[in-house]
């Protein structure tokens, strides 16, 4: 085996991540990240509860189709208190293009609970968001790093398949809820700037190491990626 070269995966665990490779990961990443960001508005503060709104809008949904939506959202219910006030069916006629006809409902049920038990501040607890409805794993810690800057790593369908390919590591058919990918993604994640390493991963995910036609000749990661060595050598 040519020295450098990403290895076949012999077992499905983390336990064999490489501590090098996790490090020359984050290092040709990170650098892309500085470079090719995407850019929405709620990237563009730590206002938790924009973030939330943003978070919820964003389930199952693509980025570009949210951003009229988000915008026209918080023009028209900037707090807490407006949301919970709002009419159910402007709520609704609002969000249908995003799908997911329960979101309105949701979102709504949420922004009151946050009211009445939490005296109107989103919590920054990723157990106390797990409480509320309509938030799963993926989107508490989303709100936890981008609203309070912790410390905390996610996992959405872009990244368990970055991971897959790049680690050889082999997740379990329901991407969100594999314990062997959630621990990958955990020891993975660098110690500081979680927030930013997470939105690396995500518009990797979108824009390069894609579902779909991955652009692995202009990947710079492709020099240890075990996908991109086993696409190699079936060729």
């Amino acid at each position: 085996m040519v020295k450098g070269v990403a290895k076949e995966p012999q077992e499905n665990t983390v336990s064999n991540l490489d501590a090098v490779k996790i490090k020359w990961f984050r290092h040709h990443l990170s650098i892309w990240g500085t470079q090719n960001l995407r850019d929405f508005p709620w990237r563009q503060t730590c206002d938790s509860y924009a973030i939330l709104v943003a978070e919820y809008l964003l389930q199952k949904t693509d980025a570009a189709t949210v951003v009229p939506i988000y915008n026209t959202f918080l023009l028209k219910y900037p707090t807490l208190e407006q949301l919970v006030k709002a009419s159910i069916n402007e709520l609704r006629e609002m969000l249908e293009p995003l799908g997911l006809f329960f979101r309105a409902e949701r979102l709504q049920k949420c922004a009151g609970i946050i009211l009445e038990q939490y005296g109107g501040k989103v919590p920054d607890s990723e157990k106390q968001l797990l409480e509320l409805p309509g938030i799963g794993k993926y989107t508490a810690r989303a709100i936890c790093s981008q609203a309070f800057s912790q410390p905390l790593a996610v996992l959405d369908t872009n990244v368990a398949r970055i991971l897959e390919r790049f680690f050889g590591l082999q997740g379990e058919r329901v991407k969100s809820r594999c314990k062997i990918l959630w621990n990958a993604a955990e020891i993975i994640a660098p110690n500081k700037e979680v927030g930013k390493w997470n939105l690396t991963l995500l518009d990797f995910g979108a824009m390069v190491c894609k579902a779909q036609n991955p652009l692995c000749n202009d990947c710079p990661l492709s020099a240890k990626c075990n996908y991109a060595y086993m696409q190699r050598k079936s060729k």
